[in-house]
């Protein structure tokens, strides 16, 4: 083999080698997080969804590395029972920072509909609570039982934009459903539930 050859062969020999590097780390790298949320209540495990909601799921879970849900707290349920002049019905519980002294230190994110991620809003989904459409930061909202009318071109919000939805319960809907069905004054817990951490699992 002369030197010609010779170079031939190692680059060759290299990009195999970088080839295989790459498809390794891509290999390794998660496409979905768990997440447990530690609540006075019970834990409730998330599945995060960082490939079909980047942007909302990136917001999520760099407010969990930081440790902005520890000591949080889920503050509204809504039922059937208590949106009595609701033409539109959903079922969720509402959590977060709750005092907008606190929810404004934090950058609203980008609006990603359900029609962007794939995700919609059906029994244990985890999305984003907003005003318009990019407001969203750091208060959330799980779903009980299937909600379409949150979904893009739902009819929940008149702009239709939806809501944004990037992950889901894996366990402890059972926590939820108790979270949901304690005494309220207007959607908003008499005692509110504390969250005492959330954590990548």
């Amino acid at each position: 083999m002369n030197s010609s050859e010779s170079m031939k062969y190692h680059r060759y020999f290299l990009w195999i080698l970088v080839i295989l590097i790459i498809g390794s780390v891509s290999c390794d790298r998660p496409s979905t997080e768990r997440v447990r949320m530690v609540t006075e209540m019970g834990d409730i495990i998330l599945q995060i969804e960082p490939e079909k909601a980047p942007i909302t799921s990136g917001n999520f879970l760099s407010l969990v590395e930081r440790r902005v849900f520890d000591g949080a707290i889920f503050y509204r349920v809504v039922r059937p029972d208590n949106q009595p002049h609701s033409p539109v019905k959903i079922e969720v519980i509402q959590g977060g920072l709750f005092h907008d002294s606190l929810i404004m230190n934090h950058t609203p994110i980008k609006h990603e509909t359900t029609a962007e991620t794939g995700i919609l809003h059906t029994d244990g989904v985890i999305s984003m609570a907003r005003m318009e459409p990019g407001s969203a930061s750091t208060e959330i909202f799980i779903c009980v039982g299937d909600q379409p009318s949150l979904d893009y071109e739902g009819d929940r919000n008149p702009d239709g934009a939806g809501f944004a939805a990037f992950g889901k319960v894996t366990e402890g809907m059972d926590v939820v459903r108790r979270i949901q069905a304690l005494p309220d004054s207007g959607q908003y817990l008499v005692e509110p539930v504390r969250i005492d951490s959330v954590y990548v699992l």
